[in-house]
Order: structure tokens, then C-alpha cells, then sequence
């Protein structure tokens, strides 16, 4: 989908170069997410609200907290 500047681990997911896996920031925008997860990426918000707020208002702890637990 993206061109990804970064070592694809056996998972397909960003790592850095020690291997660990990459976090998405929280001030990372929901449009910038929309991108990779697609339109439907956190319906509720608007385009530029930040990745922090989101899981705030949705009571997640992470990106992937989120993902799993989407209405």
C-alpha cells in the first residue's frame, strides 16, 4: 500500500533496525492512518484529528487496541 522506509519483520509489520516493532505516534493523524487501514480507519473522527485523541475518546490503549476493539 505505502512505501515503507523500514525492516518488514516475519509478521509484515515495521520494526526498527533492533528488531523492535514500530509504535505509531499519538499525535499521528487519523487521515495519515486512513491511508494504510483505509477510508472506513476511525469513521467517527474527523480527518485531522489526532491518533492520542482517538484513543482517548474510544478508551483504547494503543493502535492495536483500537483495531480490536472497533465498534
Amino acid at each position: 500500500m505505502s512505501n515503507k522506509h523500514c525492516n518488514d519483520g516475519l509478521d509484515g509489520r515495521c520494526r526498527d533496525a533492533d528488531g523492535e516493532i514500530r509504535h505509531k505516534r499519538g499525535d499521528t493523524l487519523v487521515r495519515t492512518l486512513r491511508k494504510e487501514y483505509g477510508e472506513e480507519f476511525a469513521a467517527d473522527f474527523r480527518s485531522d484529528t489526532k491518533l492520542g485523541t482517538v484513543l482517548k475518546e474510544t478508551n483504547s490503549t494503543s493502535l492495536s487496541d483500537y483495531l480490536k476493539n472497533k465498534r
